[in-house]
């Protein structure tokens, strides 16, 4: 409860500054002018982009074991419904339960390839905003935020590729930790443990990481266009570089852990990132409740076409948050 208050409390601050000086008037002749034919084209991308999430997961868990695409694209789309309804990012334990209860996959295990499809993402992002920053100039605030989340994502892939590749001298650095717990709790940690570090088997294959990152790289060339297409629907004149630096921007924006379905950070930071592109900000915001609404609706209704074979309970994902198997 107190992780959704927070949440909660997180969104209303950040409605409250989207929603300040608004011309209420034009934010409905904004939202009345959209080309839907380009709003439609954006809305095909966002189904695109699930299944090419669920491959490309499939791709990071293939060498724990093959699960089936219809399978994956189920669990994928349940699961980021739970991201999207949940505070806190408690969601992201949905999938790893899910997938363990259709295949052969320890939770723990799977819980890890959710670490490996966050750095890809992270850094194929980094990526396009190196790119960008050569192609047009980017206010200081967003390089210096970009610069840390890159220092903190570097950081994590190198404490994952420790634990591949120096499995036992990383056990032994963590059993003084492990040993002070109760006898069958230092068994379960150590089995934990065990099982995580396999969920990054794929990291120590080089076709794998390739595939991983040719899917990573095609999914946010995606979306970028989804925001083009959404560009277009709004009739915005900006070049297809803009599109790269909302994205970048609004993924910042959503990483803050607001309240369920990224209520207020998504819409700030959208906003954010059309005004410094000299988009007025009611049209802005036009754009942002658009672009919000078309994005957590594929994420719905997909989640709840799947939701009756992949069920789940809130206490299965706390159960699972606090012991991970």
């Amino acid at each position: 409860m107190k992780q959704l208050a927070i949440g909660v409390i997180i969104s209303v601050i950040l409605v409250y500054f989207s929603l300040r000086g608004i011309d209420y008037q034009g934010l409905i002749r904004g939202l009345q002018g959209i080309a839907p034919g380009y709003a439609a084209a954006a809305l095909a991308i966002m189904i695109l982009m699930q299944a090419v999430r669920s491959v490309r997961w499939g791709v990071i868990l293939s060498p724990i074991h093959k699960v089936g695409q219809f399978d994956l694209f189920a669990v994928t789309n349940v699961g980021f419904l739970a991201i999207a309804s949940l505070p806190a990012r408690l969601g992201e334990f949905a999938r790893p339960l899910l997938i363990a209860k259709k295949a052969p996959i320890k939770m723990s295990s799977a819980l890890a390839t959710i670490f490996i499809e966050r750095i890809f993402d992270s850094l194929t992002i980094f990526l396009i905003f190196a790119i960008t920053m050569l192609m047009t100039p980017l206010p200081s605030w967003l390089i210096r935020s970009s610069a840390i989340f890159l220092l903190l994502t570097l950081a994590i892939l190198s404490f994952m590729v420790f634990m591949l590749f120096r499995r036992e001298l990383c056990l032994r650095l963590l059993a003084p930790l492990i040993n002070r717990l109760p006898g069958r709790y230092a068994v379960l940690a150590d089995r934990l443990l065990h099982q995580f570090i396999d969920g990054f088997g794929m990291m120590a294959k080089p076709r794998l990481l390739a595939q991983t990152a040719a899917l990573s790289v095609f999914f946010w060339l995606i979306d970028a266009f989804a925001i083009y297409m959404m560009f277009k629907a709004f009739h915005l004149t900006l070049p297809f570089i803009a599109a790269f630096v909302v994205l970048v921007i609004l993924m910042i924006g959503i990483a803050i852990p607001a309240g369920p379905g990224f209520v207020g950070n998504w819409h700030f930071f959208c906003i954010l990132g059309l005004t410094l592109y000299g988009v007025p900000k009611t049209e802005a915001l036009s754009f942002a409740i658009v672009y919000h609404f078309l994005s957590i609706g594929v994420v719905i209704i997909l989640g709840l076409l799947f939701l009756p074979a992949n069920r789940f309970s809130l206490a299965d994902l706390k159960n699972m948050a606090r012991k991970p198997d």
